[in-house]
Order: C-alpha cells, then structure tokens, then sequence
C-alpha cells in the first residue's frame, strides 16, 4: 500500500475570486464526503501489522470501524457508511464471524502480531494478565459461568487471558471458561504461545495473582524464566535480619534481596526474592491504612453497618480493633516484592523490578479492550461467536497500539483528530473534482510519523 496521501497539496481551484464568496447555481454539487485521511491511515496500520494476509475485506472493515467507533456489529454499518466507506451487509458481516474459526484468523493474526513485536526488538519479555467479559444472559453454559468478578457482578462470564509485548501490543488472547481460577490459565496460554511460535527464551511477567508455588514449578519445567509479584505478607520472615538490625528504617528506592522456600514437599523451590521501599508508596500505604481504620471504627461505633473490615476484630458480641495486624501493616508499608528464578548475575534486582512495572502496560490495553475498544458487555450466543468477537477485538488492540506507538497520541486523540477531516466528491458538469481537506502542521508531522513507522 501507498504511504498516506500528502493530502497539503490541493486538487481543486476554488470558483470564487480571492476573498469573495460565490454560490454556483446548477451543475455543481457534492455527491459525498470521506473520511479519507483517518481511513488511509487506518489501512496503512493494517498492512504494516501484516494483517492484509487475510484477504476479508468485511474483517477488516469490522475491525477498523470498532477502532474508530466501538458498538455492535450491526451499528457498526453506520460507522462505516459515516467514514464515507461502503459498508457490508448485515447478513455478511455474520457470515465473516463464521469464517474468523473455520479459517483460524485468530491464529494467523497472532502470528503476524509476534513478526510485528519482534521487528521491533521488545519481545524478550512478555506480559501476562487476565480480564472477565460479561453477559447480559440469565442461563450458564460450559463457557460462560458465573465466577468470581472484579466488578463484583453476578452475570454469567468468560475469563480471557492476554499476553503482550512490553508495549502492551497483543501477542496472543484465549478464552477460558468463567469460573475458572486464574492461576490455571497462564500455562495453557504460553503452551499455545510456544507452539504456535516455537518460543521460550522469553521471561513471563505477571502479577501475584499468577503466584502460586506448582505454577511457577510449571513455568520453570516448560523452560521458561519469570518475575511474579510477591505478596507482601511474606515480607517479615523474609527481610526477618533487616527489621532486627535496622528497624523498621528503609532508605527511599532502598532494594533488599532475601530467599523463600515456596511449595511443600517434593514441590518445594527456593526462589529469589527482590524487596524495594519507596517513600511514595509508604504514603499511599499509610493513607489506605488510616482509611481501613477509620472503617473499622465506624462499624465499632454502630455508625456504619456491619461488614468485614481489615482491622476488625470480633469477638463475640464485642468488637475491636486489632492492633497486631495495624502494626504489622505498618510496618510493611512503602514495600513491594517480586519472585523471579532470573539469577542475580544476569538481572540485577533493579532490573528485575523495572521489568516488571512494564506490567501496567497490559493492564492498559484491557483498559483500552473494556472502554476504547468496548469488548463487553458480549450480546453474541453462539460460542464460535463469542470467540470471533474477541478474535475482532484482539485485531482492534493491535491496530489501536500499533498507532500509538507511531505517533505518541491516544488512539481515542488520534481519532477524534483526523475523524473530521473529509474529502469531498464534487459532481461538475457531468464530471468528478475531489476536494481534499485542509491540513495542519500539527497534522501533517502526526502523517509523517505513522508514514515512517515499520513497526509497531
């Protein structure tokens, strides 16, 4: 594909003399307007990820109309037809849900996805993590079950697991049913990561609630090295000749290193642990502290109805507040830990920790999946469906993340910012003029930037 169109050079000679307007009665009319620069730059996106090797034009389509407007597949023929593009039929879009299985996109994506992030030099590291999509539904399936939900919903669910690049551009999603346990799905999703790649000289980054001892013993077996949040509550035994020397005194970005055996019997491991104090952590620690204890005297003084509160201690009919457990967390306040079987000798604890603050980035892009993107709630029923819908919101993700990273803008900003820009065909005696929009400076650099970018 041609790089975007230079659209600062004019292709039409205004009929009014400098200065002056005129309206032409008869012969001149505009027969439609385009987004033309935001759709340019849209499927310059899509053939840079490599994602043309699918040859659907009503894929693609879908997927770009969702990136520049996210509702449903059948709204999303208004969006197109609103961009000036011609849009597919309901009754083929439905048709394309059935062949994103039988001609498996979703895996031809995600290895187009892997050549992406790995012309770019970040696919050492991968990042783990996993989201709930809701239904609107009353009755369970194999699939979609109610379990436990961040959002604190009863509705029927699925879980789906992402693992990205240290960008937080997608490398592989799977759904998984929705009372599953999420520390079982970070195995199946890096198993099928490896097979489809041959990977596993990469380092798996997740967050504690991917920290269990057989987990981690499974990581290590399949080959692979990892950095896991540590739960902090460990922190006392482990960092135990510290608070005997120094107290509870820690320097700001102070790393401290210690060992812990983790899992029982033949499956018990020791592995490296890293701790590191920050000032401005202790101060958000000590303001949620303060606020839990304040709580826990309201329910205390009848001001607040009864419910479980941290440093709540019940008795009986009495209650009180537990002070051990106030003076423990208080003591642990401004630290974090991370897990790692990386040795020391080849990632320093600094890196270790830098490494997996890159974490955030996962979590930005199932921000950007829930409300950028608005993968749920999910209104398909059939479960090839269901599965098409988030292989179309796994494209989406690629294509939103690859134009941020071109450009620095949010791909809601960047959107918002080329949407209005239209071409118009004008219809003069019989003939066709196109009419380009005005362009900017601040637009033009924003072109250039996407024009020079091969990768994601």
């Amino acid at each position: 594909m041609d790089r975007v169109a230079d659209w600062t050079v004019a292709s039409l000679t205004p009929a009014s003399q400098p200065g002056r307007r005129r309206l032409v009665a008869g012969g001149v009319t505009v027969a439609s307007t385009r987004s033309e620069v935001l759709w340019a730059v849209l499927e310059q996106a899509w053939e840079q990820l490599g994602f043309d090797q699918l040859g659907d034009a009503t894929f693609k389509k879908v997927c770009l109309a969702r990136v520049v407007e996210p509702t449903s597949k059948a709204d999303s023929i208004r969006v197109l037809a609103e961009l000036g593009v011609d849009p597919p039929g309901l009754r083929t879009i439905f048709r394309m849900l059935d062949r994103c299985g039988e001609r498996g996109y979703r895996d031809r994506l995600a290895g187009a996805c892997m050549a992406a992030s790995a012309r770019s030099g970040r696919a050492a590291f991968v990042m783990y993590d996993v989201t709930t999509l809701h239904f609107e539904i009353d009755d369970e399936d194999d699939q979609r079950r109610v379990g436990l939900s961040k959002e604190h919903r009863v509705d029927p669910q699925v879980q789906v697991g992402l693992l990205v690049d240290p960008t937080g551009f997608p490398l592989e999603v799977r759904m998984f049913p929705g009372n599953q346990a999420e520390t079982t799905s970070l195995i199946p999703v890096l198993a099928q990561f490896k097979t489809r790649h041959g990977v596993t000289d990469v380092i798996v980054v997740a967050d504690a609630g991917m920290l269990s001892a057989s987990n981690l013993n499974n990581l290590e077996d399949a080959g692979y090295q990892f950095i896991v949040g540590s739960r902090i509550s460990k922190a006392p035994y482990d960092l135990a000749e510290h608070f005997d020397r120094c107290g509870d005194y820690f320097t700001d970005g102070q790393i401290l290193e210690s060992a812990r055996v983790m899992g029982v019997g033949r499956a018990a491991r020791t592995r490296r642990v890293v701790y590191q104090y920050s000032f401005k952590r202790r101060q958000r620690d000590y303001k949620t502290i303060n606020q839990q204890i304040e709580r826990a005297e309201r329910i205390m003084a009848g001001t607040t109805p009864v419910k479980n509160a941290r440093f709540l201690q019940v008795s009986g009919a009495r209650r009180s507040l537990n002070q051990a457990t106030i003076d423990r967390a208080r003591q642990l306040s401004g630290l974090k830990g991370y897990v790692t079987n990386l040795p020391a000798i080849d990632m320093p604890g600094r890196q270790v920790i830098a490494a997996y603050h890159d974490l955030y980035k996962v979590e930005e892009s199932f921000r950007m999946t829930k409300s950028d993107l608005r993968a749920r709630p999910v209104h398909h029923h059939e479960l090839d469906n269901i599965e098409a819908h988030i292989t179309i919101v796994f494209a989406a993700l690629a294509v939103a993340r690859h134009l941020q990273h071109a450009t620095g803008w949010t791909i809601k900003h960047l959107v918002k910012h080329l949407r209005p820009l239209r071409s118009a065909i004008i219809q003069v005696n019989g003939g066709q003029l196109v009419a380009p929009p005005q362009i900017d400076a601040d637009t033009t650099t924003l072109l250039n930037r996407i024009n020079q970018d091969t990768g994601h």
